[in-house]
């Protein structure tokens, strides 16, 4: 199979940088042979001849992220989990050197070059740290906080604040939500006045992921009286300006190695070439970022629950019950069919949603629908298998006890699920008149 030019360039980066020094990076051709005869992560028989999406390029990228993570990262995350913290410099270093930060960034500013579809392999891949803490705020940080830069931003900015981001020399947060506006992002009220050639910052966010580690943030603000969806401006603002103030690393029900601060800023001054793209834009860009935002947290989460659905079946396959294993009475593996039944349900639909996407189609009923069904689903499914796992589920010591703490979440951040509910009736035409 001939490579086209991105493939070869993620093929070059892989080898040249931290992939080929540590993961032993895989030869698309090798790893096209391997999964003849191999069964694809999820627990199907899909392979590169028959995936919907994935090209042995796609699977080649996943192998190589997956020894990362086997040797760089789960192995500490048990104790970032009890320390409440995990390194992002030192992390973000490791995946920013072997380009997994700017898997679908531009090339000049460090990134592969690639489509959507491989930064969707690489949310799936992420699914496999054993926590959700982590892998969220390495979504925040290709995924969500530089978008629009890459998109919009100046030559200047994005030599400043994205290229080092995508290198993982610089960590970013996100600066949208604040006390009383969550999912109404319209309604945020940080203000950006413009004095001369500045731009003077009064306000603050709140639930801002890796906030108290973060070099930058690329922030949302008022820049004008305007209408609600006119009058707001992303900016790329360093985290150690004065007048930015950490208030405090919130304490989360989940989540727990990443931290989240709640962050102020009292007369802070940014030049006016910090602004992304147009003043007044920056709600549309925000907006704009949100199908990709979604389809990344539905791929993420799917792959943790098949690790959590397989370390289900293996506990109940050992534990017993009334001198049967668990795993043997109808209504405990009945169930587990059913819940690998809706995984794999939600994860056509997110294949579908990503091969419309990169063909340049708006997916954003799609894309709603599948983060509503993610969100219930998590729950759905950590709940139940939970419950099969009798007081060990109780216990913070295994998977499905963390999974069930931190995939609530996902029916919260990024759009709650009665937003989600709102957009696809939106696009169903039933929504109501005012």
């Amino acid at each position: 199979m001939a490579l086209h030019g991105g493939a070869l360039r993620l093929n070059l980066r892989l080898n040249l940088n931290y992939a080929s020094k540590v993961c032993s990076f895989v030869s698309v051709r090798r790893f096209s042979e391997k999964l003849t005869s191999k069964p694809a992560s999820g627990g199907g028989t899909e392979t590169t001849g028959d995936h919907a999406i994935y090209t042995p390029e796609h699977f080649a990228l996943k192998e190589s992220l997956r020894k990362i993570i086997d040797q760089e990262i789960n192995p500490h995350v048990d104790q970032w989990e009890a320390e409440g913290k995990f390194p992002a410099h030192k992390v973000f270093k490791i995946l920013g050197s072997a380009g997994f930060l700017g898997v679908n960034k531009p090339v000049e500013y460090g990134g592969l070059g690639l489509d959507f579809s491989y930064s969707v392999a690489v949310a799936e891949e992420l699914g496999h740290i054993r926590c959700g803490g982590v892998p969220m705020a390495i979504g925040v940080q290709s995924d969500m906080a530089t978008p629009a830069l890459a998109r919009f931003g100046s030559a200047a900015l994005k030599k400043e604040f994205l290229l080092p981001s995508i290198m993982g020399d610089k960590v970013a947060c996100l600066g949208v939500s604040e006390v009383g506006a969550g999912s109404d992002v319209s309604s945020i009220k940080t203000k950006a006045v413009r004095e001369g050639d500045e731009y003077v910052i009064n306000g603050g966010k709140m639930w801002t992921t890796s906030g108290t580690q973060a070099d930058w943030m690329c922030l949302l603000a008022n820049t004008s009286d305007g209408p609600p969806h006119r009058n707001k401006s992303l900016i790329c603002l360093p985290m150690n300006l004065p007048g930015v103030h950490i208030a405090r690393k919130i304490d989360k029900m989940g989540m727990w190695s990443s931290d989240t601060a709640e962050v102020f800023f009292d007369d802070v001054h940014v030049p006016c070439k910090n602004i992304i793209g147009e003043e007044g834009m920056g709600f549309t860009y925000q907006m704009l970022q949100f199908q990709e935002e979604r389809l990344w947290a539905v791929a993420n989460v799917l792959t943790t629950m098949d690790v959590v659905l397989q370390d289900t079946v293996e506990y109940t396959r050992q534990r017993s019950i009334f001198k049967q294993p668990v795993l043997y009475h109808q209504t405990v593996h009945f169930r587990l069919a059913e819940l690998q039944t809706e995984v794999e349900l939600l994860r056509s639909l997110l294949h579908r949603a990503t091969a419309l996407y990169i063909k340049g189609n708006d997916v954003t009923k799609l894309a709603s629908m599948g983060k509503l069904k993610a969100g219930r689903l998590a729950r759905e499914l950590s709940d139940s298998c939970l419950q099969f796992w009798g007081g060990m589920g109780f216990t913070n010591d295994v998977m499905v006890s963390r999974f069930y703490r931190d995939s609530r979440l996902l029916s919260i951040g990024g759009g709650a699920d009665e937003v989600m509910l709102g957009i696809i009736c939106k696009y169903m035409d039933i929504l109501p008149k005012k």
